[in-house]
């Protein structure tokens, strides 16, 4: 079954006769040159497969594989596949962030659907920054788009212990800092906490933004807990070959999919599984490429409707990603919230999620709790105000030890992170578990790029007198993997002279999370006296990619954007003749 030629936007390339032009003749000759015959292309669906893989990607390492198998299901369908390399984003190799380059790849992936002659797209993605990339640049572009989940790597092991990558990584570093292990045991967790390819088995950022993407509609069911090198997960890459033609054909762009209602369910999932905090940044950003208003207001009204059911570290207790996906997955999880869900909305798979969810099963009730023995009564993220966040700031406090939930302590401020990181342990800066560690200097701008700091090491000489928590402030970002007291996002940022570049060392501050309450204890008219002297730090960049980010990059309540990139407005397909 094909389209009729004129109705596929690459036949504005290809053209319908051999007398459609000069142009349509050079890409006919084109595509011939790639050794294509015509009945391979004319008159097809073309599918663009972008592909996020490279050799230093160690969460994409399989990616090449899946996108074979993408394209043997777009062929079986009777469409066209065509692989374009992009931008491959690796949190543990790129510095400062790949948070930096997010943007970057979003810009690619737009632009290299808009420019070339595709019908539809599957995208293949996974660890943490690519999956909100991908789909802000294909959601700005608004073809028939499926997305491929990388999916999570095999749990990891060490002396019969199940490590979980990411929380166990800060679990045993700190022990090694307390005097606990050694560089023997050290070594051997470098082989033991990452086995496989595929994302952190933790619930971290990237298994919850690919869980995000699966309640948005837009993967096939159940795509998003596969594990990465289960034969499962290159069944799921084939049927997304498969699905993406179809959809080209039911002319079921995007924009029908990423609907004000899927972003709400989204948000409640995410609360739902005790998610990521960076959930909260990406999926604002995500929204408001695809026209839909998201604040952190939504996310702290439905976090009180929602309580946290999925039993996965670092939120839950014990289990990984693979244990929630043979308790039933996504689909499981989400037939025990199905109240609190907008079920009669499209998704790539099915005319509902309704009809997307029925006969899901949850097969493990401690994995996936039932509703009335959850592991938290309320979403995993707060959402904070106060004159230290006048704008806002976020804490995953299902992570946190509760004592310190409500908390009133002196500030011991850091100015950036290399200076925290070469004084934090010096016994002559008198810090006590009372105390509030805050680090400015590392928001969008001033990190550059919100790199992943917000979880402050506790000093040495008090993890080795049991002390695992403390109070933590900062305009940085914390991996999803981590855990703790763990202030997050401030906003604005210090680097524009948000608040938390007036804060100094002694100032008391208190953190109420059940009062969402984040306060600077100084008077407003000492903070006014503070500001008149506050100088603004020097450019980070003075060229290149860097001092385009600095000049257009948004704040985090906003989602981190670019300005240019997330205001409205039209932009025209290309002409192809």
């Amino acid at each position: 079954m094909t389209l009729p030629a004129g109705e596929l936007r690459s036949q504005r390339w290809y053209g319908e006769t051999i007398s459609s032009g000069l142009r349509s003749f050079s890409h006919r000759a084109r595509t011939r040159q790639l050794g294509y015959l015509p009945e391979e292309h004319l008159g097809k669906p073309v599918v663009a497969v972008l592909n996020t893989w490279s050799d230093i990607n160690p969460c994409h390492s399989h990616l090449r594989e899946r996108a074979q198998a993408v394209k043997r299901g777009v062929w079986q369908a009777g469409g066209f596949p065509l692989e374009f390399p992009v931008s491959t984003l690796s949190e543990t190799f790129q510095k400062p962030t790949p948070m930096l380059y997010r943007n970057l790849l979003a810009m690619e992936t737009e632009e290299l659907l808009r420019s070339y002659p595709v019908d539809g797209a599957v995208l293949l993605g996974g660890c943490d920054k690519s999956t909100p990339a991908l789909l802000m640049g294909a959601a700005s572009v608004d073809l028939p788009t499926v997305f491929v989940p990388a999916g999570p790597m095999l749990p990891g092991h060490w002396r019969g212990e199940v490590l979980g990558s990411g929380t166990d990584m800060w679990k045993y570093w700190d022990d090694r800092r307390a005097g606990l292990i050694g560089d023997c045991e050290l070594t051997e967790l470098e082989s033991g906490l990452a086995r496989s390819p595929g994302h952190c088995m933790t619930m971290g950022t990237a298994s919850t933004l690919t869980a995000a993407a699966e309640v948005l509609g837009v993967t096939v069911p159940g795509a998003s807990s596969i594990p990465a090198v289960d034969s499962g997960h290159e069944r799921m890459a084939a049927a997304s070959g498969l699905r993406v033609v179809e959809l080209v054909r039911q002319r079921l762009t995007l924009s029908r999919i990423l609907t004000p209602d899927a972003f709400e369910d989204a948000v409640t999932t995410v609360l739902g599984l005790g998610g990521s905090t960076n959930a909260v940044i990406h999926l604002i950003a995500l929204a408001g490429r695809a026209g839909v208003k998201l604040t952190l207001d939504d996310f702290d009204r439905i976090a009180r409707t929602v309580p946290v059911l999925a039993n996965v570290r670092p939120g839950g207790a014990r289990y990984l990603m693979e244990d929630f996906h043979f308790a039933g997955g996504l689909p499981g999880f989400l037939s025990r919230i199905t109240d609190l869900l907008h079920l009669d909305r499209p998704t790539v798979a099915h005319d509902t999620l309704r009809e997307q969810l029925a006969g899901a099963r949850v097969h493990h009730d401690d994995v996936i709790r039932p509703r009335d023995n959850p592991v938290a009564e309320e979403g995993g993220v707060a959402v904070l105000r106060g004159n230290l966040c006048p704008d806002g700031a976020v804490i995953k406090h299902i992570t946190a030890d509760p004592r310190l939930l409500r908390h009133t302590g002196p500030a011991v401020v850091f100015d950036d992170y290399r200076t925290m990181q070469r004084t934090i342990d010096d016994p002559a800066l008198g810090i006590t578990p009372d105390h509030v560690l805050v680090l400015r200097g590392a928001g969008p701008k001033g990190g550059p790029g919100m790199p992943e700091y917000g979880m402050l090491p506790i000093p040495d000489y008090l993890l080795k007198q049991g002390v695992r928590d403390m109070v933590r402030i900062s305009d940085a970002r914390m991996s999803g993997t981590s855990y703790g007291t763990c202030v997050l996002h401030v906003a604005p940022e210090s680097y524009v002279g948000g608040p938390l570049a007036l804060v100094r060392t002694g100032d008391l501050v208190t953190l109420d999370v059940s009062a969402r309450k984040l306060q600077l204890d100084v008077s407003a008219d000492e903070l006014t006296r503070r500001r008149k002297e506050w100088v603004a730090p020097p450019a980070r960049y003075e060229r290149g990619y860097g001092a385009l980010y600095s000049e257009q990059i948004t704040q985090a309540d906003t989602g981190c954007d670019f300005a240019f990139l997330a205001r409205p407005g039209a932009v025209p397909d290309p002409y192809a003749g």
